[in-house]
């Protein structure tokens, strides 16, 4: 039986080093080392015991994922990228759970995980509210939040990581005022989260800055059940009929996100109308399906590979430094342009 002496040994470190390099604490430890001590790891085969290390530990090397609906394309992305830094960066396994943004579920996730030695959690829930996680967090659980920024007047111990999702919306806007669009519209889902209010809210400045507050809408679109994860592509659809069957369309849409902005492209070419001919479409993620349908959709880039470093790292550096105090991480978007926006008819030139 391969230990981790052997490791060591082979390695020529120390079985302490070893031991951080297998728990994910290399966050100060020389390259040289930790290419050593993973080399020596394949060579001789070696296996960590998960349960002694749980039962000597108390937590196990795992990091626990809730996501609102893998359903949508873009948290599967997500798993992806967080799966990648966890495993191939830290050799920690990811858990995904999909709560449906719901705060008994989120709870009920969180009591699980801890039980099962999880102690450190991303959270995709940009509700307003997050008091429930206080429980967990006092219970020793380290939490970083997704999509959200921090709000002011509240103090719980989350690191949080989220998009400039005001920013985002604002390069959506201009892209379309720079091809002359003057009457925009913004299609979401009901429901309020931090980032849909946020998004929302960087609508309303840049068509009030430039002076289109008149002839600018937000559209939100009934869901049945929760806030609308898994129907994002139907809702896109639901909007394109109501805009078709309009006398007075506009001409720019801005889509919560790209899977909306899919359903509601095919939507409106069902209906007799063409992207970008008629109506111009930006989205918002930048999810892979978006360069693949026809027209590719001209999007604002989610910088995923990034944020899931930074939360995965975030995540072991605090459970290896348990007086560390929490930060709030904001990354910025950029414009992806593709076939899905054009100029509009009666532009001045």
């Amino acid at each position: 039986m391969i230990r981790l002496y052997d490791v060591a040994k082979r390695a020529g470190v120390s079985v302490s080093t070893v031991s951080n390099v297998i728990n994910g604490r290399t966050e100060r430890m020389l390259a040289e080392n930790l290419r050593h001590v993973k080399e020596a790891i394949a060579e001789l085969g070696y296996q960590p015991n998960r349960a002694a290390r749980f039962l000597k530990t108390g937590h196990t090397p795992l990091i626990g994922l809730l996501a609102p609906s893998i359903s949508n394309p873009i948290y599967g992305a997500l798993a992806r990228e967080v799966e990648v830094v966890a495993q191939e960066k830290y050799g920690y396994r990811v858990l995904v759970g999909n709560t449906y943004r719901d705060p008994e579920k989120e709870m009920s996730f969180l009591a699980d995980m801890l039980s099962h030695g999880i102690r450190g959690v991303i959270i995709v829930s940009p509700l307003l509210e997050q008091g429930h996680f206080e429980e967990s967090i006092r219970r020793g659980l380290v939490a970083v939040s997704y999509d959200r920024r921090s709000i002011a007047g509240t103090n719980l111990a989350v690191d949080y990581v989220s998009m400039d999702n005001s920013k985002a919306a604002r390069i959506a806007v201009s892209h379309l005022i720079r091809h002359g669009h003057r009457h925009l519209a913004y299609i979401t889902a009901s429901g309020s989260t931090v980032s849909r209010m946020d998004k929302i809210a960087g609508f309303l400045a840049a068509t009030k800055r430039a002076g289109l507050s008149a002839t600018s809408e937000v559209l939100e679109g009934r869901v049945s059940s929760g806030y609308g994860d898994a129907e994002m592509a139907q809702l896109g659809r639901n909007f394109a009929e109501q805009i078709a069957a309009r006398k007075q369309r506009p001409t720019g849409i801005v889509a919560v996100n790209d899977l909306m902005a899919i359903g509601f492209i095919l939507g409106l070419q069902s209906f007799g109308l063409r992207v970008p001919q008629d109506i111009s479409v930006v989205g918002i993620d930048d999810m892979f399906l978006s360069a693949y349908i026809e027209p590719g959709i001209t999007t604002v880039h989610l910088p995923l590979k990034e944020m899931a470093h930074t939360m995965v790292s975030r995540i072991l550096y605090r459970l290896g430094n348990p007086q560390a105090g929490t930060e709030e991480f904001t990354f910025a978007p950029r414009l992806v342009e593709r076939g899905s926006v054009a100029d509009c008819k009666g532009r001045r030139k």
